[in-house]
């Protein structure tokens, strides 16, 4: 009311003066509306009076923080202390309650911090706020934008706590920016001194040492930065350091972690290296590729391997084709025995550059190198084999990448399946002649190996060399059918049928020597070539009976079986026959006796010759009384009544026709139930 009297007298000597005094006091009332009005006539005045401004800027100020304002607020303080800084730290203390000089302190500090990193830009918001603005007042808002005027803030928030730390840290910001490093560096160390284990202080000190050339010094106060453990602090000063700052950080923190990787490889100097790395990494902005790598590697070494994938992952989006990164990373998966990420990330790399990997994994040890080896080989012969087998070639990249992984496999390791590895590629890649030129530089022109000289069997034919080949494959074929048949899609149909031809005329030949270990490799080519051929399944069968391997015989004459369409009913008798006989060999005597049926149904003269032949009519007999027997006990009369028949059609024993016997009385007891 006093204030408004005043106004209202006819002379106007402290009409600014006034209108301030009574702005804070409408502000003091809550009424925000009214007291900016009141600031806002003696900041708009023609001729301000600098005291009454300062108070107006300050009241503003206030305003500003409840509305949400603080960037503007902070230009409103730095304004004033432009004007006077003696006269607003007496309007803060004399002015600003208590309860709202701590929220305004922070507001300053954090808008403070903000307009350093360049986060906070003019426009917009402050547009309206300046275009009625006195001469004065304008001119001092565009000085404020900067360093200059975040170190009067600065100064501002000293005065009013000269021990707070966050206002320490912006007056040294400020001078920093401001080029006057040495009263930075006096700031830093003063807060410091107080507090030897703020991670933020020490962070800008050891920069600003670095910056004066004193090396040693800066790598304590980075050593002491890593004890504490927080890199965090960075983040904000970075935006702070200048560029050519950044990259004076970034290369001595890269400098110094090569330097400790150097000597002894601990666990504490790998940390300590891994730190300096980060340190270099976010000084670059987040991104590095060698200090990534090498940060990735470190990891790796503390078995922190997920961690390392992270890093590799980093350097890859950007650069997909990193062959570090790539290799890196596939090694990483290879010591978490992840089998197809490492092959994937291994097999992109020596895409990429083989010249580059080749030598890495070389450096491996030994147990390690044949993981590689043996994954790479793995994986490599699965998708030939697939991709050969079903004639679904999608093109040059795969097997292009096939043919990369083949040419590295024969330089790492040198081991023969290798070097078969990579004659297989070529010849899928329809490269002959490559492929018989490598096959002799590696295993000579006669080898002793049996899969290179099945190699070189499938090249013979193609000169049509059908005996010449006939021989070595039927070696491959008693070792490894798988391999044979891959192989065999490398030979046209044709061939293959004069191949089968060829293999089983020669099995037969050695089948009447009593060779048959050797017929069978010539049998089992035959059957193959053939693809699983009846005639050449019962050869391969007989013969595989003659060295007691009844259970492979039983597997081919199953096929047979399966396959009866349009044979006759002879055929169809004599292969059961076999395949009785097999079952019983196998003491699988129900199985046996059903197919024995069988043959007896199909064609009873040829079987009951068979029969005769081997095993015997008596011997089967016995067989057949045995299981009827078995039926009769279980009261599967039926049945065992119909093996009976046909046991007493092989031979009349009287054990068959005693079981007959009971079996009618049965039949007629339970017609009389």
């Amino acid at each position: 009311d006093m204030c408004e009297q005043l106004l209202a007298a006819e002379q106007n000597t402290y009409h600014n003066t006034l209108l301030a005094l009574r702005g804070f006091c409408s502000l003091h009332a809550q009424d925000h509306h009214r007291a900016l009005q009141d600031f806002q006539k003696v900041i708009e005045h023609d001729s301000p009076h600098p005291n009454s401004c300062i108070k107006a800027l300050c009241g503003r100020g206030l305003i500003r923080i409840s509305g949400g304002s603080n960037y503007l607020t902070a230009l409103d303080y730095i304004t004033a202390c432009q004007l006077k800084l003696d006269e607003t730290i007496f309007t803060i203390k004399s002015y600003v309650p208590w309860n709202q000089r701590g929220l305004l302190l922070k507001v300053l500090q954090e808008e403070g911090q903000m307009m350093l990193q360049k986060k906070r830009y003019p426009g917009g918001s402050s547009a309206s706020f300046q275009k009625n603005q006195s001469g004065l007042c304008t001119f001092l808002t565009l000085k404020s934008r900067g360093a200059p005027g975040v170190f009067q803030l600065a100064s501002l928030l000293l005065e009013l706590d000269s021990s707070d730390e966050a206002s320490q840290i912006l007056c040294a910001d400020a001078l920093y920016q401001m080029g006057r490093g040495e009263e930075a560096h006096k700031m830093l160390s003063l807060a410091l001194s107080r507090n030897p284990q703020r991670a933020p202080v020490l962070a800008r000190l050891a920069l600003l040492q670095l910056k004066r050339g004193f090396v040693y010094d800066g790598n304590q106060l980075l050593k002491r930065l890593i004890r504490i453990g927080d890199s965090s602090c960075l983040l904000p000063i970075l935006d702070i350091f200048q560029d050519e700052d950044r990259k004076l950080l970034q290369s001595h923190c890269r400098w110094r972690a090569l330097a400790i990787l150097k000597g002894k490889l601990e666990g504490a100097a790998i940390k300590e290296a891994i730190a300096h790395l980060s340190f270099a990494i976010l000084a670059a902005g987040g991104f590095a590729e060698d200090c990534l790598l090498t940060r990735a590697r470190c990891y790796g070494r503390l078995g922190q391997m997920k961690t390392a994938i992270f890093d590799f992952n980093a350097v890859l989006k950007e650069d997909p084709k990193n062959v570090q990164a790539l290799s890196g990373r596939g090694f990483v998966h290879l010591a978490l025995r992840q089998q197809k990420e490492a092959v994937q990330d291994l097999i992109s790399a020596l895409k990429v550059e083989a010249g580059a990997v080749i030598p890495a994994i070389l450096s491996l040890k030994p147990e390690t190198q044949g993981l590689v080896t043996g994954w790479l080989l793995q994986h490599g012969r699965a998708t030939l084999t697939k991709l050969v087998a079903t004639k679904d070639l999608p093109g040059e990249e795969t097997l292009g990448d096939l043919l990369t992984v083949a040419k590295a496999l024969t330089k790492i390791g040198r081991a023969a399946q290798h070097h078969i590895f990579y004659t297989d590629v070529l010849l899928a890649n329809g490269r002959h002649q490559e492929a018989l030129k490598h096959l002799q530089e590696a295993f000579g022109h006669c080898p002793a190996e049996d899969f290179a000289r099945a190699r070189l069997a499938v090249l013979q034919l193609q000169s049509r060399n059908v005996a010449g080949a006939a021989a070595p494959l039927s070696v491959l074929a008693r070792r490894d059918e798988k391999d044979l048949a891959f192989l065999l899609n490398f030979v046209d149909t044709k061939q293959q049928q004069h191949l089968a031809q060829a293999a089983a005329q020669e099995g037969k030949v050695l089948m009447k020597g009593h060779h048959h270990e050797q017929a069978l490799g010539y049998h089992s080519l035959a059957v193959l070539a053939s693809r699983d051929s009846p005639r050449y399944l019962r050869r391969r069968a007989a013969c595989l009976t003659h060295l007691k391997k009844y259970e492979k015989a039983l597997k081919d004459m199953e096929k047979v079986i399966q396959g009866h369409g349009c044979n006759s009913p002879k055929t169809r008798a004599g292969d059961h026959c076999c395949q009785g006989f097999l079952l019983l060999a196998l003491a699988q005597e129900e199985a046996a006796v059903q197919h024995y049926m069988e043959a007896l149904q199909l064609d009873e003269p040829l079987a009951l010759g068979t029969i005769t032949n081997c095993p015997g009519r008596e011997s089967l007999t016995k067989t057949f009384h045995k299981i009827a027997q078995n039926n009769f006990e279980k009261q599967r009369y039926e049945e065992a009544w119909k093996i009976t028949d046909y046991g007493l059609k092989i031979d009349k024993s009287s054990e068959l026709q005693k079981l007959k016997a009971r079996l009618r009385r049965e039949a007629s007891s339970c017609s009389i139930h």
